[in-house]
């Protein structure tokens, strides 16, 4: 991106710094020096320019560490956490979620627990940069670049509220710079004048930014705008303001959302593939990150400025623990596109939801099958030359494991698989193919359609019960999971080096939602349906397609399988010392090609014949929904058109959107986030509340406020700044 780099130039103090930190950090301009020179930075029309590029590296920290995922995912209904607790209270709403940052002296797993002032604190920095460049850019007499530097600005501020605003509701709002004052007595803003402000915001940044994205991939323009402001209108006419919001016309605010999404659609058309979005990742800055679906992205490459402290580590978190379980058949590298850190575990609803004979989204989405990596038997034996050999132990698996011999898997066989079934699938009742487990217990398994062993086998319902998590120990920390493909990166050259593949934020996908349920809201039931079922033919098989084939970002690991370019890792021995069948250690590349099969468990999980034809997602009435919904609506007791309609919008959000990072905000800004965690998240279910639409106001920002005077505020005072129940 031209003007781009990872410098937010603070030239007022924000509100972090009542937070004891330094204004920017030791890696931004110290505050003085940083002030006169945005100052002088503004007079000019590169200079402005360059001031607003830095705001794009405000949205990096987003995806730096764990509250990527806790505060966007967590507590809802799609994921859960797995055996790693590090964000647990953010997921089970436990008495360590509360006002304080979570510490392991005050009961978090590990340090890494997300902070509740950590969004607060980031916010600001940003606001206060925006602040700057709206306040000076009167300074630049060319009227093309003072317009898209204060579209850039406007922006972000109101982008950076909108997320203070989904997480903690009202907020302090500040619109002009500091100037190196140091404030210490703040008013908190009511929530309409919040929203307010942030809708006023996007419509300035629609009114000013261009069409094109003129500074390359990544370029906030007049429709990244218009899908936020429609976003913002629409959370005005949301059950969170139903208190307020009588005061606005209804039917003019959900109009305009429609218009503003009609907008988007035309000029950012649907990626003709939903691979394209994130499975055919092919490498650093390739050309799918610059569809023309993509509104808003977080821009990460080789560039050292976006890695580190601002590296994208989202690779991490969606992969079950298979390093763990295996049994040492599967092991994890950079040749393999995510870390286990199973962190985000799907939950019995996510699977359950897609249609998973007809919606293609589901197969592009789940990674089912890792290739078998590593032989983990030998015995000793003699080659022909009388020499001591290892050699693969086939007898002694067949023997452990209750198969014959010629059942025994080799490299590059399936290692682990996953399978996606319905709970009124029968098929695998009384085990007729073997029985499950993980790699490190003895089990029986035999895939019908390889005739293979698998050494980790897993199947998701039997005797009509769902039992994905139950091979483990406690099925509320379960590490045996499926999950999702969208940030695998196979360009990583370390085992846990940065990511660089960007990270979608806003794309069209979800304007058509944002439509549906403005047409939702006024009424128009059929209307949201046929708005639903243009995004739906995108998700069904094409004629000709193959359902078993799978890829997703590992492929650009290795040109030869699509990457751009080999990683320079390719010829380096396995970190962990990956074996063949004679023991011999492969290197990375070899790894690769026994990891990434290619295959899904598409055919083994539906139980259909082979077909390469379309498949076909349509709805017909909104009357008549697909069976997967209907399971939802009567597990929640949806039963009025709207209450039924609303929820399957947001389970079509599921299908199209599943770990997109706005599930929480989401649920929260509907009203429909306790029904939903309760419904469907056993580990949140038991403490979810009402309050928790609302997360704690950081109790380290309200101790240091003071009244005008300079005194501190009295304990009542700083209870009023809270959210209630907190």
């Amino acid at each position: 991106m031209k003007y781009f780099n990872n410098i937010i130039v603070c030239g007022a103090l924000s509100l972090f710094t009542l937070m004891g930190t330094t204004s920017c950090g030791d890696e931004f301009l110290e505050e003085e020096a940083g002030h006169l020179y945005t100052d002088a930075l503004l007079e000019t029309q590169d200079g402005a320019l360059a001031m607003a590029a830095g705001l794009y590296a405000n949205l990096r920290w987003h995806f730096g560490y764990e509250w990527a995922y806790g505060i966007t995912l967590y507590g809802c209904d799609e994921f859960t956490n797995g055996a790693d607790l590090t964000s647990e209270p953010w997921n089970t709403y436990d008495n360590r979620l509360n006002p304080l940052d979570c510490t392991p002296a005050l009961g978090a797993a590990n340090k890494n627990c997300p902070a509740v002032s950590a969004l607060w604190d980031q916010m600001y920095y940003g606001i206060s940069t925006a602040n700057l460049i709206i306040s000076k850019a009167d300074n630049v007499t060319n009227e093309d670049a003072r317009n898209k530097a204060l579209g850039e600005a406007h922006f972000l501020r109101g982008y950076n509220y909108y997320r203070l605003f989904c997480q903690y509701g009202a907020v302090t709002l500040e619109t002009e710079p500091a100037n190196g004052v140091v404030k210490k007595n703040y008013t908190r803003a009511s929530e309409e004048e919040t929203l307010n402000l942030i809708i006023d915001d996007f419509e300035k940044a629609y009114q000013l930014l261009p069409t094109k994205k003129w500074r390359g991939n990544g370029t906030w323009t007049k429709y990244t705008a218009a899908h936020f402001l429609a976003k913002a209108l629409l959370y005005r006419q949301s059950e969170r303001c139903a208190s307020w919001a009588s005061k606005y016309e209804k039917s003019a605010d959900l109009n305009r959302v429609i218009s503003l999404c009609d907008e988007v659609i035309a000029a950012c058309p649907l990626a003709s593939d939903y691979w394209d979005l994130y499975a055919k990742w092919t490498g650093v800055d390739c050309p799918n990150e610059g569809l023309d679906e993509i509104l808003m992205a977080a821009e990460h490459n080789l560039d050292n400025t976006t890695q580190g402290r601002f590296g994208n580590r989202t690779y991490n978190y969606f992969d079950p623990q298979f390093s763990n379980f295996s049994g040492g058949w599967v092991q994890r590298g950079q040749y393999i596109g995510g870390m286990d850190f199973q962190r985000c575990r799907p939950t019995e609803y996510t699977y359950s939801v897609f249609d998973n004979v007809n919606d293609a989204r589901m197969w592009k989405t789940f990674k089912t099958v890792y290739g078998l990596n590593n032989i983990t038997k030998f015995k000793n034996a003699k080659d022909k030359d009388g020499k001591d050999i290892n050699v693969y132990d086939r007898e002694s698996v067949a023997s452990q494991n209750g198969i014959t011999v010629d059942q025994v898997p080799d490299i590059g066989d399936e290692g682990i698989i996953f399978i996606l079934n319905k709970k009124d699938d029968h098929r695998f009742d009384g085990n007729p193919y073997g029985t499950f487990g993980r790699g490190s217990d003895a089990h029986s398994f035999v895939n019908p359609l390889t005739k293979k062993w698998v050494p980790n086998a897993f199947v998701t319902f039997q005797d009509g019960k769902y039992v994905l998590n139950t091979y483990t120990g406690n099925p509320s920390k379960s590490n045996v999971f499926c999950g999702i493909n969208k940030t695998a990166d196979g360009t990583r050259t370390g085992e846990k080096g940065d990511a660089h593949r960007d990270v979608i934020m806003a794309r069209t996908g979800e304007t058509y939602l944002v439509k549906a349920e403005a047409q939702v809201r006024l009424g128009k039931y059929q209307d949201a349906i046929t708005t639903v079922n243009k995004l739906r033919a995108r998700g069904q098989w094409k004629q000709g397609e193959d359902r078993g084939y799978y890829t997703d970002g590992s492929m650009a690991f290795l040109k030869a399988d699509g990457g751009k370019e080999d990683n320079s890792t390719a010829a380096s021995t396995t970190v962990k010392k990956n074996k063949n069948n004679v023991g011999k250690e492969l290197i990375n590349s070899e790894a690769y090609y026994a990891s990434m099969t290619h295959k899904n468990t598409y055919y083994l999980s539906t139980g259909i014949d082979s077909t390469k034809a379309a498949s076909d997602l349509q709805i017909k009435s909104y009357t008549q929904l697909p069976a997967e919904d209907e399971a939802v609506l009567a597990a929640i007791g949806a039963t009025s058109e709207y209450d039924r309609m609303l929820n399957f919008i947001f389970n079509e959000r599921t299908r199209e959107l599943l770990g997109e990072w706005n599930r929480w905000d989401e649920l929260a800004r509907t009203g429909l986030l306790v029904k939903r965690a309760k419904a469907f998240n056993p580990e949140a279910a038991p403490n979810v509340q009402e309050r928790h639409m609302y997360r704690p106001i950081p109790q380290k920002f309200i101790d240091t406020l003071q009244n005008e005077d300079g005194t501190n505020l009295s304990d009542a005072e700083k209870k009023a700044w809270q959210n209630p129940g907190y």
